[in-house]
């Protein structure tokens, strides 16, 4: 019959087509996550690297190296109500900021991305909500670094995470080693100003991704049983441990199926996070809010 073949092979075409037209038209599986956005920081916060909260309601942040030498204090919508300039200090490279129960906030000047740092320094801020405010300086050198900088399959000397808990603060390293196994040393100082060795208390491994397992900030509820250690996209709780043994107990990781430079972390309550993101080529500085249950 005239035409046949012709009507067939463009009857398999008109099909091939619709198939195709109909796959495109199925929506992507959706992305579950608990974390949520807030706000788009100020430009002024473009290198957020630390956060932390006295109750939840108010926010205090900093940036990292190349910064001057100011905190910022935010509503929980993420907005600038002041900024602290905090005297007799210098941002050589803050990375983390920490609380404890009598209202003073510790600045971590830690960073040491080249591992070759020998003034690493904490600075604990009294009297912020004052007009009498004061610094005490914390200087102190790594119990097991010998070499400055060591070589590059041993360079998991730089810190961007603590906490205080029970009087003492304990620091965890970002580990910048080639030879990348996901491990963060675990350390401990006192608060006490002065000069002091940051004594090595235990180690744990996150995983052997090297973009995403860098330890980049710390917090801890006011309970003081509960500890989140924050990467660009995942976080490790940590519970249920004992003493200075805080990798001793349980450990469990949250995926948060969203990637970004994520550097810091605190508890808003029991239950609720808040995290910030640093503005990178793409992506401007950003409040997220993060539900744990």
């Amino acid at each position: 019959m005239p035409g046949t073949r012709e009507v067939k092979i463009s009857y398999i075409v008109y099909l091939m087509a619709l198939a195709t037209f109909s796959g495109s038209c199925q929506k992507s599986p959706k992305v579950i996550t608990n974390l949520h956005k807030i706000s788009t920081l100020s430009s002024l916060l473009n290198e957020v690297s630390g956060i932390t909260s006295f109750s939840g309601k108010e926010l205090f942040a900093i940036n990292d190296s190349g910064n001057k030498n100011v905190m910022f204090r935010l509503n929980s919508e993420g907005k600038i109500l002041e900024e602290i300039k905090l005297p007799e200090t210098k941002n050589v490279d803050w990375e983390d900021l920490a609380y404890d129960h009598k209202q003073n906030i510790y600045v971590g000047d830690f960073g040491n991305n080249n591992n070759n740092r020998k003034d690493l320094t904490i600075y604990r801020i009294s009297g912020i909500d004052s007009q009498q405010i004061s610094t005490a300086k914390i200087h102190f050198s790594l119990e097991d670094q010998k070499k400055f900088p060591p070589k590059k399959k041993k360079m998991n000397y730089d810190i961007e995470a603590f906490i205080h808990l029970n009087g003492n603060l304990y620091l965890f390293s970002k580990n910048r080693s080639s030879k990348f196994e996901g491990a963060t040393k675990l350390y401990k100082i006192p608060t006490t100003p002065g000069k002091h060795v940051a004594k090595l208390i235990g180690t744990y491994n996150t995983c052997s991704d090297p973009s995403d397992c860098f330890i980049t900030g710390a917090a801890i509820n006011r309970k003081g049983d509960k500890i989140v250690l924050l990467t660009y996209n995942k976080l490790y709780v940590l519970s249920n441990f004992k003493g200075d043994q805080l990798f001793s107990g349980d450990i469990q990781k949250i995926k948060l199926n969203h990637f970004s430079q994520k550097e810091g972390v605190c508890f808003k309550d029991e239950n609720t996070l808040y995290i910030t993101s640093e503005k990178t080529k793409h992506k401007k500085p950003k409040l997220y809010k993060f539900l744990l249950k």
